[in-house]
Order: C-alpha cells, then structure tokens, then sequence
C-alpha cells in the first residue's frame, strides 16, 4: 500500500468517525445538569472533581464544594478554594479519616452537620455545580441516611450539576447519576514505599 492509499484509508476512516460522532452530538439535546459520580479504588477521584471545579470557575459559574472526612491535613486544593471561593461556598467536614478517629458517634454528628451545608447548596439554584467530595463514605457507613441523600440529589435545581466522588456508594447512587466513572487501581507508588507528594497527592 502506497502512502496516498494510506493517507486515502486514513481520510475515508477519520469521516466515518466524525459522522458518528457529529450524529451523537445531534441527539443529545437535553439542557439539564447532570449528576456525576467518580468512585472506583484508584487514586484520582477527587482531582477529577477538582478539574471540572476549575473548568465551571473558567466559565464563571457559582461553585460549592463540601468535603466529607478530610480537612485535617492541608491540601493544595484546600490552599486554592480558600482562596478563591467565598467562604460560604466552601466547607469542610474536618474530622479526617473515620479510622483516625474512630468515634462512630461523634463522626455520626459531624457528617450531620456537614449533610445540611449540602443540602443548602442542592437546594440553591445561583450554584452551577455543587460537588460533594467522599460523599459515598457517608452512605457506606451509614454516618447518613441513604434515602434523604438521594432525595436531595434528585430534587435538586435542575440546571445544576453536582460531583460525588469516593468508593463505593451503592447501586442506587449510581442508578439515579447520569455519569459514573470508575477509576481503577493499577499500580500506586504508594504500595513500593514512595511517600505522598505535595503538590500531587494532597
């Protein structure tokens, strides 16, 4: 095969490809925010939650963002929100991880306590996006109800777009999300000794 037969095959291909992809772009023509969730056992959940997080501010949307167990160790992601998201519109559940405290009642009030930041948010239609960050460990854990989770994420305004992320969160999460993505853990520097990386890991 010459290369103008190859650049021929490549062309004939490529137009295939595009008029499939250009039909499925003409039949979603729905206008509605979507629910994502971002679980699975690899590394990366949240740090996709906070590339769209970026791309919504790009636009200048009104971003909400509640994290759920962390907020004991400093992030870079903690360092940017504060600094650039009204102090309303930016919350943390403070407790760290549930095996560090190992307080189920006092992990119990403190997930409460942040669910109803949330659900001012859900409830709020000036926010385009609103993401609930490890959300799915509150569900698991039965830190909240399962039920009044899911009747505030499905009540939601219906122009906004809201990201959970974590492992785990059951069928019905998923069963009512528009997207969800599962990040896989293939190999995690982690597991061969390599400390966490500022700047990259938190």
């Amino acid at each position: 095969m010459t290369e103008q037969d190859k650049d021929a095959s490549h062309k004939k291909k490529m137009q295939k490809q595009k008029a499939k992809v250009d039909a499925h772009i003409a039949e979603a023509n729905i206008e509605r925010g979507v629910l994502i969730v971002l679980t699975g056992n690899g590394k990366g959940k949240s740090s996709s939650a906070f590339g769209m997080v970026m791309r919504a501010m790009g636009y200048k949307h009104k971003v909400g963002v509640v994290q759920f167990i962390k907020g004991v160790q400093l992030s870079g992601e903690e360092m940017f929100l504060r600094e650039t998201l009204p102090e309303e519109d930016f919350y943390q559940m403070g407790t760290g991880f549930t095996w560090d405290t190992q307080d189920r009642s006092s992990d119990i009030a403190a997930a409460e306590k942040t669910w109803e930041v949330a659900e001012r948010l859900l409830s709020d239609d000036s926010y385009q996006l609103v993401v609930l960050d490890e959300l799915t460990y509150m569900i698991a854990y039965k830190y909240l109800g399962e039920d009044r989770v899911l009747e505030a994420l499905s009540g939601r305004p219906i122009e906004q777009s809201v990201i959970v992320t974590g492992r785990g969160g059951g069928s019905k999460l998923q069963e009512i999300a528009d997207t969800v993505s599962e990040i896989k853990d293939i190999k995690h520097a982690y597991k061969a000794g390599i400390k966490a990386r500022r700047g990259v890991d938190y």
